[in-house]
């Protein structure tokens, strides 16, 4: 598969000496020992979706070329299903390194390339933080505010309430929402004290 630069990017790259130090430093996962025995790229069930195989956005980080790993949209199509992190002889966590990527191009200002898989990440986070579980329908109706898609799934939207799997009223559990909003507040301090 050859090298493909995304739209916006110069041709010639350069590399950033740090990125790999800082790739290390925040998640302790050393790509430094993968092979490139592309056994991550030949289980991923997203690859075919991806402008770099996990194999190849690995590399990338490797060699430092940060505009490219940070602007791939390969990270956020990934499903997190921890395929990769499984079949690595290796034992590198890809799937927390895609996490990782994912969380320094949003910190970074870099548009998502899948706006739309941000926007469900979005919608989802902010769903669990309000009732401390997924309510699929404060979700639809999070998403579809977020996408202005209002009419696509109707008919998927309909069947499954006339099944019952999706509830009108959240779960409530004021316990498992503090706990949740708990969770959630300090992540966000411990965010903006790495950020200082």
């Amino acid at each position: 598969m050859p090298a493909v630069v995304p739209k916006g990017l110069p041709l010639v790259v350069t590399p950033d000496a740090g990125f790999l130090k800082q790739m290390n430093d925040d998640i302790k996962v050393n790509v430094n020992v993968c092979y490139q025995c592309r056994k991550c790229s030949a289980g991923c069930p997203m690859s075919y979706a991806m402008d770099y195989t996990p194999a190849q956005l690995i590399h990338a980080i490797r060699l430092g070329l940060k505009d490219i790993v940070l602007n791939s949209k390969t990270m956020w199509m990934c499903s997190s299903c921890q395929t990769c992190t499984t079949r690595c002889p290796q034992e590198v966590d890809i799937a927390k390194v895609m996490d990782t990527v994912k969380i320094m191009a949003v910190a970074e200002g870099v548009k998502p390339p899948v706006s739309r898989v941000h926007k469900f990440n979005r919608a989802s986070l902010r769903n669990i933080k309000w009732f401390g579980r997924m309510y699929e329908l404060g979700l639809i109706g999070d998403l579809k505010m977020r996408t202005f898609e209002f009419f696509k799934d109707m008919g998927l939207g309909i069947k499954m309430f006339m099944h019952g799997k999706l509830k009108i009223i959240p779960p409530i559990s004021p316990g498992r929402t503090l706990t949740t909003m708990g969770i959630f507040s300090r992540t966000y301090k411990k965010e903006m004290e790495k950020s200082k």
